[in-house]
Parts: structure tokens; C-alpha cells; sequence
């Protein structure tokens, strides 16, 4: 959702678990390096190398195989096999390849950043701008202010990528992060994966749902025929893949023929939200792709300009709650509603107010 991120997703309240390994000497000088994992508890049936991909995303379980074949990761200073499956209390030693080129050029584009530390940056994504780009001709991405911003980003599994989490659609605003190194992102897609991150999104709906709050639990596929078009299984004539898609909402503020919701999305899919509300007979104000509409200040006052107040969907990414990556210490951090949005609040609180 991206987002509503399309990418891996939200979840449910409460703490991360600890980390499966305390990861030392790490750099980000561009060099090969080996680096020592103290293994702290064993999950049954995740093989060596699966685990290994999972805190190194950007090497593939092929790359790791060959290195655990030519012995340049071992197990307690000894060769081992891709199968094995490692204990608590077991010592890796890996050799990290030098990571690819960044292949993302660093463009000098404003960026609302919200919060910054040594490991993370956090940022207030504005509308009409994507997260990285689909190759190294494209440009005007989040992923480009961030390389011209930062010393230092994650390179992840996608060149195209470095430091992207988890994304947001091009016209979703709000509060995205970014990891500087390769420990925060692993660390912090370990949280997305496990579900233990809660995202919190505004969005102004029309008309009134008839339940304070709800959970919506209906899976989304890919539209068979229309590009970037999500749907549910009750809007197609036939079988197609479809991924579990739960969203909770609650409507915060009743205003005549809309409402204020905020909605926490329990997993990550492709315009979730979007769908979900639609499909509930309550579509986003302006997300006409989905059955919304556009609403002028005369169509909200009964007159003043006839312009479109906002021409995408009227929803704002406005919190994400999670444990710092490296502090394990935990975080929620906010992005302001954006003006537009702002004053559509305000426009339906001074003329759609029930008595």
C-alpha cells in the first residue's frame, strides 16, 4: 500500500521479539569483511542458509550455498552445510561480499524529514512522488532525495533500493523509514514480517459506515486485466491468486455524508486500505479508481470554488509504532496531515458538523 504499502507488512500491537544474533564488526566501507553471529536461540527447521538470507537480504541463497561450499562460512570455526540448522549458542563467521554499486543517482530533492538518528531516517512522504525507481533511468524518487540526503543507506536486495523498507503509494502521504545500514533494515523488515510494527492511517470517507469499528478480512489479487487495479474475490467471475488482507478501522468523527476514520492495516498488500473501504460501501473521498469522488469547497459549503479540493485519495500514512532496530527501544513517530487535507477537515467540521 504502498502504500499502504505493497510491501511486507503491518501488524498487530506489541514489542519485537530479541533478535536471533548479535551481529558484530559491521561496516558499510564498500569492502568485503567477515563478520561474527552469536546465535541466541535455534528455530526448528530454518536451514543455514535461509537464515542467513533472511538477516542478508541482499545476498541470494545461491551466492550464500557457493560461499558455504568453499568454506567461507563455517560454524563454530568449521565447515558446514547449507541443510544445517543452527543452535543457540552456535558462533557463524561469514564472509560479506562487497556490496553492488548504488545504482541510484542522488538527486537534490526536499524531503520533510521527521526524524533522524544514526540508523534510521523517517520521513514525511509528500504526494506524486514514487519510492525508487523501476531502473537507472528513472529518476524523482524517494530512494534519489535519499541517496543526495544521506551518508549512508542499506543496500537491501534491490540496487534500486537502498534504504527502502517499505513503501507507499505515489499519492498516499506521510510517515515512511529508511535504514542506513544493512543491520537496521534486516532488523527492521524482521519486524514487517512478524507482523509486531502498527501503522496507523487517516483517511476521510464517504458517507458513514453503520459499525464505530470493524475488522475487514478479505483477500486481494491482482486485477486479471487492469494494470495496478487490486480486487476482492466477490468482484471477479473467476479464480485467480488471491493473499490475505485484514484492515481494522475506526470512525474517529461523523460528519454529514462522510467520515473521519482511522484504519490499521494487519497485513501489507497493494491499495488494502483503498479496497477494503470500497468494498464496504465507504470508498476514500477523491480515490476515483475505486469508486470515490472528487468534492469541490461548493460541493462541501454549498458554495466557494468549484476546483477540486484534493484529486487522489484522501488518505495520509499519520503514525507507525515499532522498536528501534539497533536501541530496542520503543518508537512511534508522527507526520503532520498534509494542508490539503487539513483543510478539508476543516471545511466539513465548519459545514457537515451534526448539530
Amino acid at each position: 500500500m504502498s502504500h499502504e504499502p505493497a510491501d511486507n507488512s503491518e501488524g498487530v500491537h506489541g514489542r519485537a521479539e530479541p533478535p536471533d544474533s548479535l551481529v558484530e564488526n559491521h561496516n558499510d566501507d564498500g569492502a568485503a569483511r567477515r563478520t561474527r553471529m552469536r546465535i541466541r536461540r535455534r528455530v526448528t527447521g530454518r536451514r543455514l542458509d535461509k537464515y542467513l538470507h533472511d538477516r542478508f537480504p541482499r545476498m541470494s541463497r545461491t551466492v550464500l550455498q557457493k560461499l558455504i561450499k568453499q568454506g567461507e562460512i563455517t560454524v563454530n570455526g568449521l565447515p558446514t552445510k547449507a541443510s544445517y540448522e543452527p543452535a543457540a549458542g552456535d558462533v557463524l563467521e561469514v564472509l560479506i561480499p562487497p556490496p553492488p554499486p548504488n545504482d541510484v543517482t542522488p538527486e537534490d530533492i526536499p524531503v520533510d524529514i521527521v526524524h533522524e538518528d544514526d540508523h534510521i531516517v523517517a520521513i514525511n512522504k509528500h504526494a506524486g512522488i514514487i519510492c525508487h525507481p523501476a531502473g537507472p533511468a528513472q529518476g524523482g524518487t524517494i530512494a534519489n532525495a535519499m541517496a543526495f540526503h544521506a551518508t549512508t543507506l542499506s543496500h537491501g536486495d534491490d540496487p534500486y533500493r537502498p534504504g527502502i523498507v517499505h513503501r507507499l503509494d505515489k499519492n498516499t502521504t506521510g510517515v515512511m523509514l529508511i535504514a542506513k545500514s544493512d543491520e537496521a533494515h534486516w532488523r527492521l523488515s524482521l519486524q514487517f514480517e512478524r507482523r509486531t510494527t502498527q501503522k496507523t492511517y487517516f483517511g476521510i470517507c464517504e458517507g458513514e459506515p453503520s459499525r464505530d469499528q470493524d475488522l475487514i478480512n478479505q483477500p486481494l489479487g491482482a486485477h486479471p486485466m487492469i494494470k495496478d487495479r487490486y480486487m476482492n474475490p466477490g468482484q471477479l467471475p473467476r479464480a485467480m491468486l488471491f493473499k490475505e488482507a485484514i484492515t481494522q478501522y475506526a470512525v474517529k468523527e461523523r460528519l454529514k455524508g462522510f467520515a473521519i476514520v482511522h484504519m490499521y492495516p494487519k497485513t501489507g498488500r497493494t491499495h488494502q486500505l483503498r479496497v477494503h473501504m470500497s468494498a464496504i460501501g465507504h470508498p476514500l473521498m477523491g480515490d476515483t479508481y475505486y469508486g470515490g469522488h472528487l468534492f469541490s469547497e461548493r460541493d462541501i459549503a454549498g458554495e466557494g470554488d468549484a476546483e477540486p479540493l484534493i484529486s487522489t485519495q484522501a488518505l495520509h500514512a499519520m503514525a507507525i509504532e515499532f522498536v528501534h532496530p539497533i536501541t530496542e527501544k520503543p518508537m512511534r513517530i508522527e507526520a503532520p496531515l498534509p494542508e490539503n487535507l487539513q483543510r478539508i477537515v476543516d471545511l466539513l467540521r465548519e459545514h457537515r458538523k451534526y448539530p
